[in-house]
């Protein structure tokens, strides 16, 4: 098998179960993909919806040659009527797609939205960024607030709104607005409506200071919208878990279907109330967050780095009636 694929550190010659072995090769553009068609070939696409569609569509002209797979395909739920078209258009391409490898396993609104179903879905466990350069050993830090970090459908406002209930110190990093909202996150204050027990901590958007951080956090708290149907927030889950931290998820997609009970504590979405209490629980019980942190390393340790990860794509990719 020939896998050719934008995954840029891909193993360019892999082995997976089975004795099974192949070669990779790196493509960027449509036209670098399209060079490759023999039929033992697998166009696999990671994290990009447009190149994803772009292969579809040829498919659609060309029947047999390559299988599709696309990894980590980021989807987004239509507004409104404006969509209705697009939305038809981007369903009857993805049905071109021979496979779909996910983050998360809760497909349940993938399917009812775009027609991917289980039948073509993977689940594969994403890995901790941060273990391509850094250590992965629980960091103590200083422990001085409670962090909301990330951008993908981040819910800042509901963040807000339970911190204002609590007497403990809150942090974010320094967020570019027009960024958030192509991330689709909702953060409706401005600077001076935050809430009083908040900073604002500098970030360059570096590993390093994205370490500096989480270290110096007690707790890490990922507010996802209840509109994400993806594992939005599990990178920085991860890297969080890397670090020893405990964290506090949204239910749903990559959070409550991907981590046991006890990995990380899940609240429901958009409810300010509910994340406060359990912030407060977390805060004030030594014991639980201890506990919680521990299991999460355990967890983001095993899920390992980049390379671990592509073991996994390639063993799924082997075990894949393609």
């Amino acid at each position: 098998m020939i896998i050719v694929t934008n995954f840029v550190h891909f193993p360019s010659t892999w082995s997976a179960p089975g004795q099974k072995v192949g070669s990779a090769i790196y493509a960027r553009t449509a036209a670098e993909f399209l060079a490759h068609q023999g039929p033992d070939t697998v166009w696999l696409v990671n994290c990009d919806p447009h190149l994803t569609l772009r292969l579809a569509f040829r498919k659609l002209l060309r029947s047999g040659g390559p299988k599709l797979v696309a990894v980590d395909l980021v989807l987004r739920r239509p507004k409104g009527f404006r969509d209705a078209l697009p939305m038809s258009v981007k369903r009857f391409l993805l049905k071109r797609v021979d496979h779909f490898i996910h983050y998360f396993s809760d497909v349940r609104a993938y399917q009812e939205t775009f027609g991917i179903d289980a039948a073509r879905s993977s689940f594969v466990p994403f890995k901790a960024n941060l273990a391509e350069s850094h250590t992965l050993q629980p960091e103590q830090g200083s422990e001085q607030y409670i962090l909301c970090f990330g951008r993908s459908m981040r819910d800042f406002d509901t963040f807000f709104d339970a911190v204002e209930q609590l007497p403990y110190p809150a942090a974010i990093s320094r967020q570019d607005p027009a960024v958030l909202r192509t991330h689709g996150a909702r953060f409706t204050r401005s600077w001076e409506q935050l809430p009083a027990n908040l900073t604002v901590l500098d970030d360059d958007g570096g590993a390093d200071a994205q370490v500096r951080i989480l270290e110096n956090a007690k707790i890490v708290v990922l507010p996802i919208l209840k509109t994400s149907m993806v594992a939005s927030g599990i990178s920085s889950c991860l890297n969080a878990m890397s670090l020893g931290k405990c964290v506090i998820g949204t239910e749903g997609p990559g959070m409550s279907d991907v981590f046991q009970e006890g990995e990380v504590l899940v609240v429901p979405p958009e409810e300010p109330a509910k994340l406060a209490a359990a912030i407060r629980s977390v805060w004030e019980d030594t014991e639980l967050r201890r506990k919680t942190a521990d299991a999460g390393f355990r967890y983001a340790k095993a899920a390992g780095g980049e390379q671990q990860l592509y073991q996994r794509i390639l063993d799924r990719l082997a075990s894949l009636a393609l």
